[in-house]
């Protein structure tokens, strides 16, 4: 055993922090540019229209040279892996029990219904098409609870191989794509069917992928009916609870044999994050400002994480995917669409 001396104790310390510092720096670097590409994007959505997590990851695959050489690398897995658990987590923000409460119990109910059944059958439409079960497990997720943000937190707790990231890439960009198709077209739809403001809250609410593309289908057509999707939309959002607890035991066993190393715990920090946030701000404990910026946050944190995601996944690989996991999703999407709008209309017939 060496002697203790001021002279090693302060060379090992200063060893020490070195190190550390120059982790971070690593970190930085990466991060610094998916953030960049989160502004840049952020800024084009914002000036010119469109879906900011869509443009992150077009961006973010023309950077994807950055993910070959080991510069930025470790901040880009950071930010697809840390920055984008806490943005779901933040999510829980969003919403209170309250809100879930006054919507009443049907249209509570349906959601569950429908969340659980279109992620059933994703995973039969898979294999019908030839497709793994994970992905249609992946997109019905997405299809069914929240879009991008369902299709991140369900990805984090699923088994890695080496097709994982681009099946996570491919399910944000066609759900992406496709919530902002039904906000477009869902809206004729209600008009359509002459639907009263709370039917067609309900049905935009029960249908659309992403909550942005929610909140802009509902108040384009009244405030009521805005203010009923978004409540109907943050409870498919509250449904990734258990969505997220459901696919860790259905894949606990290859979660097991990848090793101790990647080994997610029974109940990971995000999503007890997403709950506490949930009864935190059920309490009354938020403030309004401080809710809003946390809810800021989560967006930025999304965005960035995306950028991420997108960086570390090309063209090339997303090519040889084919047409399957379009049809797919569309297939889940419009599963969606029936069974949520036929409890709408069989609704509207026993009024």
């Amino acid at each position: 055993m060496k002697p203790w001396s001021f002279a090693t104790s302060t060379a090992d310390w200063w060893s020490q922090l070195t190190r550390r510092l120059g982790s971070y720096r690593a970190i930085g670097r990466g991060l610094l540019v998916c953030v960049t590409i989160a502004l840049a994007t952020t800024f084009i959505a914002d000036h010119y229209g469109g879906p900011t997590l869509l443009y992150a990851l077009l961006f973010g695959m023309s950077l994807h040279f950055l993910s070959e050489e080991g510069r930025c690398r470790e901040g880009i897995e950071f930010a697809a892996r840390t920055v984008l658990r806490f943005g779901v987590a933040l999510l829980g923000a969003r919403m209170t029990l309250e809100q879930v409460g006054d919507l009443g119990l049907g249209p509570v109910l349906t959601v569950i219904g429908s969340v659980a059944l279109v992620i059933a059958l994703g995973a039969v439409l898979a294999r019908a098409l030839g497709l793994p079960r994970d992905l249609g497990l992946l997109t019905g997720g997405a299809v069914a609870i929240c879009g991008a943000s369902a299709a991140l937190a369900l990805s984090a707790v699923m088994p890695r191989h080496e097709t994982s990231e681009r099946n996570t890439i491919l399910t944000v960009v066609g759900v992406t794509t496709l919530s902002t198709m039904a906000m477009v077209t869902y809206p004729l739809i209600a008009g359509a069917l002459e639907l009263a403001n709370a039917q067609a809250g309900i049905f935009l609410g029960g249908t659309i992928h992403d909550v942005a593309q929610v909140v802009g289908a509902g108040y384009m057509i009244s405030e009521q009916t805005g203010d009923i999707s978004t409540l109907v939309k943050l409870v498919r959002v509250a449904m990734l609870v258990p969505a997220v607890m459901v696919f860790m035991w259905l894949f606990r066993k290859s979660r097991q044999e990848e090793g101790a190393t990647t080994k997610v715990p029974m109940l990971p920090g995000f999503l007890m994050g997403f709950v506490v946030l949930v009864v935190v701000n059920s309490l009354g404990l938020i403030p309004e400002t401080v809710n809003d910026g946390m809810s800021t946050l989560s967006r930025w944190c999304l965005v960035t994480a995306i950028a991420a995601l997108g960086i570390k996944t090309s063209f090339q690989k997303l090519a040889v995917v084919g047409w399957r996991p379009v049809i797919l999703m569309v297939l889940e999407t419009l599963l969606l669409l029936a069974v949520v709008l036929g409890v709408v209309m069989l609704g509207a017939l026993g009024a």
